[in-house]
């Protein structure tokens, strides 16, 4: 059994995120929970926000204790580009990608045993 959340078109790009759900992965919720709040990254509080969304879909909609949790799965696709454009010497213009991310978090039961 197991349980997600998923945020979508989050204002960061994919990249930088995947360097912070790369450090919870296979981790203990708990575990998981201490090491993004320890770490300085904007991501961070993005995908703890995800992370205790997926805990309270498991305990809410599968009645699964919190205590033996793990994340089983987390990975970030890359969402909708923005496209902007910075004025540039003489006359030019530069695009700039303003790129979002969608992170996902599974979350499942340790097997007994």
């Amino acid at each position: 059994m197991q349980a997600k959340a998923v945020a979508k078109s989050v204002r960061i790009a994919p990249r930088k995120v995947r360097l912070v759900v790369d450090l919870i992965r296979g981790k203990n919720v708990g575990e998981a929970v201490s090491i993004l709040k320890h770490t300085q990254r904007g991501a961070s509080p993005v995908v703890e926000k995800v992370l205790n969304s997926a805990v309270a879909n498991a305990e809410h909609n599968y009645e699964m204790s919190p205590d033996n949790l793990y994340v089983s799965e987390v990975f970030v696709d890359e969402g909708a580009t923005l496209k902007r454009f910075r004025p540039r010497a003489m006359g030019r213009a530069s695009q700039i990608n303003k790129r979002t991310s969608h992170i996902t978090v599974v979350v499942s039961e340790k097997k007994e045993g």
